[in-house]
C-alpha cells in the first residue's frame, strides 16, 4: 500500500504560538497556571500541558490566584474582565486570526450592522466573537438555519476561522439576496482553506483517508466531512493505536491529513503504523 500525506498537515501558526506560550508560562510563572477550557482541541497536547503544570478548569470560581492562559480560541470579554478583577495574571494565547475576527465583529456592530457569524454556535471561538459584538448577533451553521431567524436588512458577516469556503459562500449567497446592505469579511483562516483544499484533492485520488486529530476539533471534523462528501471511506483517529488493519482490506492507496492542532510526531506515528501494513 502507498501512503500519501498532505504537506499542509500539522500544527498551524496559532496553535504553535498558544502551546509555546503555555509551556513558557508553566516553566516561569509562580503559583497556579491554568486554562479555562482546553488550550487547543487536542487531548494529547492538553495532557502534556497538564504534566508540565498547566491545569484545565471549567470556571474561574475554581481558582483564587495564579496565571490564566487564554485559550487559542479566545474568551468572552466578560470572562476576561472577571479575571482582571480577580487580580489574575493573564497570558493571552488567542490566535491572532481569531482576534481579527473579534475586531471586525465589534466594528460592524459599531457601524450599525446586524452581525452574522457563519460558524458553530457552541464553539468557544464563536462564543468569544459573540461577546465582542453584542446580544443582537446571529450565528448560522448552514443555509437551512437562515429560515429560522429574523434578520435585518443591514447585515455584517464574519466567519469562524475554521469554516469551509463552500459553506461560507453558500450562506453569503443566500443572505445577499435578502439584505438591502451587506458588508462581508471572509475571516476563514487562509491556512485552513489551503489544508481543506489539499485534503479534498487527495481524497479524490486515494482508496481511503485517515484524518488525524482531536475528536473535539472543529477543523479536524471538517476535514472528515470533506473527504466523505466525495464518498472516500474516511476514518478519524487521535493516535496510531486506534488504527484498525481491517479498514485497509482491498485498499491500495492511503491518504493522510491532519487537523491544525495535531503535532507532527503523532502524524509520523500514524504514518509509520500505516506503512507497517504494506
Amino acid at each position: 500500500m502507498g501512503v500519501t500525506v498532505i504537506k499542509e498537515a500539522g500544527l498551524c501558526f496559532g496553535v504553535k504560538r498558544a502551546t509555546q506560550l503555555a509551556f513558557i508560562a508553566a516553566a516561569n510563572q509562580s503559583g497556579p497556571v491554568f486554562t479555562l477550557g482546553p488550550l487547543i482541541h487536542n487531548p494529547q497536547v492538553v495532557a502534556e500541558l497538564i504534566q508540565a503544570g498547566v491545569t484545565v478548569i471549567s470556571d474561574l470560581k475554581q481558582v483564587e490566584q495564579g496565571t490564566l492562559i487564554v485559550r487559542s480560541h479566545g474568551l468572552h470579554p466578560k470572562i476576561l474582565e472577571q479575571a482582571r478583577r480577580m487580580g489574575l495574571n493573564i497570558v493571552d494565547a488567542t490566535c491572532p486570526f481569531v482576534k481579527k475576527v473579534q475586531r471586525y465583529a465589534a466594528a460592524l456592530r459599531e457601524e450599525g450592522y446586524q452581525v452574522v457569524i457563519i460558524g458553530d454556535e457552541d464553539h468557544p471561538e464563536v462564543q468569544g466573537i459573540k461577546g465582542c459584538s453584542g446580544n443582537e448577533i446571529v450565528v448560522l451553521g448552514d443555509e437551512k438555519e437562515i429560515q429560522q431567524v429574523d434578520l435585518g436588512k443591514k447585515l455584517g458577516i464574519v466567519a469562524q476561522t475554521t469554516q469551509s469556503d463552500k459553506n461560507f459562500s453558500a450562506i453569503v449567497g443566500k443572505l445577499a439576496g435578502s439584505a438591502q446592505e451587506i458588508k462581508i469579511y471572509n475571516t476563514i483562516c487562509k491556512a485552513t482553506s489551503i489544508r481543506q483544499k489539499a485534503t479534498l484533492g487527495l481524497a479524490q485520488q486515494v482508496d481511503i483517508m485517515i484524518v488525524v486529530g482531536g475528536r473535539n476539533s472543529a477543523n479536524t471534523n471538517r476535514l472528515v466531512q470533506l473527504c466523505r462528501q466525495v464518498e472516500t471511506p474516511t476514518y478519524l483517529v487521535e493516535i496510531a493505536g486506534e488504527i484498525d488493519p481491517h479498514w485497509f482490506k482491498g485498499k491500495h492507496k492511503i491518504g493522510v491529513s491532519a487537523g491544525a492542532s495535531t503535532p507532527h510526531r503523532i502524524i509520523s506515528q500514524v504514518v509509520e503504523r500505516l506503512r507497517a501494513f504494506s
